[in-house]
């Protein structure tokens, strides 16, 4: 049985027990947090949201997280009814009533709010959007180097469904996690629908080969804000960075790999399909860009 591990594995906190959460304009106790059965994004994964890190007192890269949330609304066609600032003082709010300071994961989610009825038309939708953020004492907590398995699942073309989108319509990335770990694996390593290395089902991947930095080329996988910055990183320390397409063949004979999200920065993988990669978790470049990221919190804060 393969012991639990992710790429969003946190260390257990008691104080998550009794944290307070924004639902609709209340702040309240996390068992009085409820949204209805009606609600859009509970009948069909119609919304959008975020996921903020915040380090002493500051939340990391908020300008990129609020201009990525206000033009998925756009996209999907929802008026959040809220200015980015009012967005913004919601958030500061809830960390407030938390009295949380650092080490701290937020969720930030908009739907298309409740329905008068239990179909999917957006103009069935009646009471404006609903807005929930989630603060929790988050520490990653990641025991070992991620174990990554090739699924069938892809990240598809954007007439299906954009995966640029960070909606809350998940099943497709539900389904590679589930996948992967009836193969033995923690996540998922998913191609693009022309075959080559793409994504996993919750971060963004990146290979070293002989001391270059690939990733994919973004066309097929949500361009996450740590990727980014990942690649930022990569230049500021004159590393070569490379967004392209490549294949398993190409990934399996990598000297270092290792993931990008929000919660856990950069994430060491260690096996892909059975292959080890590399020898040091994090291997050196990985380490470099680890350390550089850090540098570029501290400096965004």
């Amino acid at each position: 049985m393969n012991e639990e591990v992710s790429t969003h594995t946190a260390a257990e906190d008691a104080r998550n027990d009794d944290i307070l959460i924004y639902v609709n304009g209340d702040i309240v106790h996390r068992r009085e947090a409820k949204v209805s059965v009606y609600d859009s994004g509970f009948m069909l994964g119609d919304g959008i949201w975020e996921g903020l890190r915040l380090y002493n007192g500051r939340w990391a890269f908020l300008d990129e997280h609020i201009d990525r949330l206000f033009e998925a609304s756009r996209a999907i066609d929802l008026d959040l009814q809220m200015t980015r600032e009012e967005v913004i003082a919601a958030l500061e709010a809830t960390r407030k009533a938390n009295q949380m300071e650092t080490d701290v994961h937020a969720r930030l989610m908009f739907t298309r709010g409740i329905k008068k009825k239990p179909f999917q038309h957006p103009a069935l939708s009646v009471s404006g959007p609903t807005l929930v953020i989630i603060c929790e004492h988050s520490k990653p907590a990641i025991a070992r180097p991620m174990k990554l398995a090739t699924v069938p699942h892809m990240r598809g073309l954007p007439m299906t469904q954009d995966p640029k989108l960070n909606s809350h319509s998940k099943l497709n990335c539900i389904l590679a996690c589930i996948a992967a770990e009836k193969a033995g694996a923690d996540e998922a390593l998913m191609l693009d629908v022309n075959g080559f290395v793409n994504t996993t089902n919750a971060c963004n991947f990146f290979i070293v080969r002989k001391n270059e930095v690939w990733t994919s080329t973004g066309d097929y996988c949500m361009n996450g804000i740590t990727r980014q910055k990942v690649i930022h990183v990569c230049r500021q320390l004159n590393i070569p960075v490379y967004e392209k397409n490549f294949s398993l063949v190409e990934t399996y004979g990598a000297d270092e790999a290792f993931l990008t999200g929000t919660f856990g920065a950069q994430t060491p993988v260690s096996e892909i399909d059975g292959r080890r990669i590399g020898e040091d978790y994090p291997g050196p470049i990985t380490s470099r860009i680890r350390e550089g990221y850090y540098q570029l919190v501290k400096g965004a804060q």
